[in-house]
């Protein structure tokens, strides 16, 4: 009975060993697969695409009503209308208004005052922030930055929260909002 009780906690002693074996080589590749990157925010983005040359996508931006977003859920309109939605938080503490009104939602609180900033569309960019990597369209999309192949690809994005979903929702004539939104592509990277 003894040797019995030993063979059994060798047993399990050695399919414990297996499962952190395999848990330790999972992991890393688990990891690499799953890569997040964090939000840098609209101030990191426009050290460097500010300029004519870079395209001015900062001044562009600023201009734009997505660098309002965020401050249009701080009224009291906006928290009507999230009551009449039956949502039961003031707007600019809803996730379901956060998606929409924020790059990152609330979940990248630090930059959220900023609105619809640049990370919203190209997503989060600690990845892909480094001069040297901006600089490699490839290495780019690889650490996070999203490539658009065509307008179709955008106008996908921007239908995201640009559709009857939105208790404040608008005909949404894409042509006519990109022609306000849209920024310059450089053809040599800062």
């Amino acid at each position: 009975s003894g040797e019995l009780l030993m063979r059994s906690i060798h047993s399990l002693a050695a399919a414990f060993i297996g499962i952190l074996g395999w848990v330790a080589v999972a992991s890393p590749v688990a990891a690499q697969e799953e890569k997040t990157y964090e939000y840098i925010g609209v101030a990191a983005c426009g050290k460097c695409h500010k300029t004519e040359k870079n395209g001015n996508q900062l001044p562009i931006w600023e201009q734009s009503q997505h660098a309002k977003a965020y401050e249009t859920l701080t009224t009291a309109r906006a928290d009507s209308i999230a009551l009449a939605a039956g949502l039961t938080t003031k707007a600019a503490e809803s996730e379901t208004c956060l998606g929409c009104h924020t790059a990152g939602g609330a979940s990248a609180t630090e930059f959220m005052k900023e609105g619809v900033g640049c990370e919203a569309c190209h997503n989060a960019g600690s990845g892909y922030k480094p001069l040297s990597v901006m600089k490699n369209k490839a290495k780019s999309i690889a650490l996070g930055l999203r490539e658009f192949a065509d307008s179709t690809a955008r106008e996908a994005l921007c239908l995201t929260c640009h559709n009857d979903k939105s208790p404040t929702a608008k005909p949404f004539d894409f042509a006519e909002r990109w022609d306000k939104m849209k920024h310059l592509v450089p053809v040599d990277p800062p």
